[in-house]
């Protein structure tokens, strides 16, 4: 399935081309066929010879409308561009093609219509002459043009047949697994509710499945798939398509709106961009300049932040950030207009780069600019680094970067053949750039902990986390990943480190350590194990694992605390319960050093209470 478009001035017989070569008047509104001109997207289609079905988007041509011609030409494959032999390249025919040429629209013909109104070959020659000089330096140049009149149908068939050839040189439109279909027509139909229409990109659509409206998040379902007026069970990339939505109220949606399969795609107000400012724009485009923005079939008024430039001279190309009045629903790729609100007039237009850079960029910061450079320059490999900066799902990234599955796992293979990536032991991808950083972020991080902290085994897992911005999985995959940092009980710390005491805070330590043993069941207070040897030292010997805090006044030595436990799990075993008394009596305590390891012991889940006694909880084996 092919989207051709049509273009050129007002007055040079497009509509009446497509009548001729379709059967199908474009021009639907009361207003176009009154007036004889083209205001708003026309839509036919008609057979080539093989069989292949050519849909044709029928823009308008007079100056009034050129923001209506945008919405229709984001989609198409190829164009035809329609001069009139009688009146040769217009200004309107100019503005379409600079419009095509930001675009990237490289395939196309050129109808020079009316040929049967001019009979001087020298004025057909001088026409043809400045067609091509015109088109010199485009992504149109060395278009074929071919001469038709559809009044009488001469060279009608003759343009069929060029293009096919020109279709058939095409690759096929591909399959991105993630259908994106941009809306440019919203309407109602008796007994059947809301329908859209588009061209279709990315991947399939079909009847029954859920789908989502951005900006808004709407959902509903396709009811019904129509394709030139064809019921179908499925759509593919291409294909222009008109779907029955149910779910959704008409008044919800407009042109502009984005149709996709549910949490595939996101609005944004900020894009990232390299623009292409045109020769003819007449003064230098500002920083923070108000423009209006065009992409797909949808527009917003946006503001330009100049990136690398302190202005950018007319022919220039340069970095922006584009911020959006209107959340709009783009993708990285996705091709744009820029036009001045007033006067109207096309500026220039370009490529978005990042759809969702999350942030607002300083200006002429370099290592912003060499990032999106490899975004747009970059080998595939490059760019999957470039998008892996967080350890991240393959799916996510494909979804984020549209390749193609196969085109995916060939970058990713490449650029972990190259060392670009590394692979985490969960399956995530990482740059190795954002990997070495992240190791040295990780050292540097616990180093100044251990200064700061010497008498603290390490840093919590979690802080740690927190510090670096990971999620808790990727944080385990870089642990496991490290040979110089250490991980025990939930403390991270590095290799080399060690908690050491001096010889004044040993010999503290081991008075408190006498007095616990001298009374193990009944020891002193934290309030006074903290007089003896610090408070510092007692968190120390705490984190170590030396000695138990069960309460907040309450410790044990390790030795009294694991005595303690296996005693309790052993009347639990013998009894089927034990009690806070039990306990007492069983080391001769009281009750408050009884009902403390017990409370502690609930809270971790060794013991669980069932009235006033314990059993064994879900963590006692």
């Amino acid at each position: 399935m092919r989207v051709v478009g049509t273009a050129g001035h007002v007055d040079h017989g497009k509509s009446t081309l497509v009548r001729a070569l379709t059967g199908i008047n474009p021009d639907r509104l009361a207003e176009e066929k009154a007036r004889e001109m083209t205001i708003d997207l026309g839509f036919a289609w008609f057979d080539l010879p093989d069989g292949q079905t050519v849909g044709i988007v029928d823009v308008p041509g007079h100056r009034d409308f050129i923001e209506n011609m945008l919405a229709g030409v984001g989609g198409i494959d190829a164009v035809m561009l329609v001069i009139a032999a009688d009146e040769g390249v217009m200004p309107q025919t100019r503005e379409h093609l600079a419009i095509l040429d930001l675009l990237n629209v490289t395939r196309g013909l050129v109808v020079l219509s009316k040929s049967d109104l001019v009979d001087d070959p020298e004025w057909l020659e001088l026409v043809a002459r400045d067609i091509g000089e015109t088109l010199a330096g485009t992504a149109l140049a060395g278009a074929e043009i071919v001469p038709v009149s559809a009044r009488i149908g001469a060279g009608l068939p003759e343009l069929v047949e060029r293009l096919a050839a020109l279709l058939e040189q095409m690759p096929p439109r591909a399959d991105a697994g993630s259908a994106r279909l941009p809306i440019d027509r919203v309407f109602t139909i008796s007994g059947f509710g809301t329908v859209v229409t588009g061209t279709l990109l990315g991947g399939w659509l079909r009847v029954g499945d859920e789908v989502e409206i951005q900006p808004n998040g709407l959902r509903g379902r396709i009811r019904g798939l129509q394709r030139y007026k064809q019921p179908v069970e499925a759509a593919e990339p291409g294909s222009r398509v008109a779907v029955n939505i149910t779910g959704i109220e008409k008044k919800a949606l407009a042109r502009g709106s984005v149709l996709s399969h549910p949490s595939q795609l996101q609005p944004s107000l900020l894009v990232d961009a390299r623009v292409r400012y045109l020769k003819d724009a007449g003064r230098p485009l500002k920083h923070n300049a108000q423009v209006k923005f065009f992409s797909g079939a949808a527009e917003s008024i946006a503001h330009v932040r100049l990136l690398d430039a302190e202005e950018l001279p007319p022919g220039a190309e340069g970095w922006l950030q584009i911020r959006l009045e209107n959340p709009l629903t783009l993708s990285q790729g996705d091709r744009f207009i820029l036009r001045y609100p007033s006067p109207p007039q096309t500026i220039g237009g370009g490529l978005i780069v990042n759809a969702h850079p999350g942030r607002r960029w300083k200006r002429f910061q370099p290592d912003v600019i060499a990032a999106l450079v490899t975004r747009l320059s970059g080998t595939p490999a490059e760019r999957v680094a470039q998008a892996a900066r967080q350890p991240e799902k393959r799916p996510a990234l494909q979804k984020q970067l549209g390749y193609e599955a196969r085109d995916f796992e060939a970058a990713v293979s490449e650029g972990l053949a190259e060392g670009l990536l590394v692979e985490l032991p969960g399956g995530e991808l990482l740059a190795r750039a954002s990997w070495e950083q992240m190791k040295r972020r990780m050292h540097d991080e616990l180093d100044a902990f251990h200064r700061a902290e010497p008498l603290r085994p390490g840093m919590s897992r979690e802080e740690l986390r927190s510090r670096l911005g990971l999620k808790g999985a990727a944080l385990n995959a870089l642990l496991a990943m490290q040979d110089e940092i250490v991980v025990e009980n939930d403390r991270v710390r590095l290799s080399g480190h060690q908690v050491r005491f001096s010889a004044a805070q040993a010999a503290r330590i081991r008075a408190l350590g006498e007095k616990m043993a001298a009374a193990p069941y009944t020891p002193p207070s934290f309030a006074e194990a903290a007089e003896m040897v610090g408070q510092d030292i007692l968190y120390a010997l705490i984190e170590i694992g030396d000695i138990v805090q069960v309460q907040d006044d309450v410790i044990f030595s390790r030795a009294a605390y694991d005595e303690m436990l296996r005693a309790a799990l052993e009347m639990i075993d013998a009894e089927g319960s034990v009690s806070a008394a039990g306990l007492r009596d069983r080391f001769n305590t009281t009750r408050k050093y009884a009902i403390g390891l017990l409370e502690y012991l609930d809270a971790v889940g060794v013991t669980r209470r069932v009235g006033d006694a314990r059993v064994r909880g879900h963590r006692s084996r």
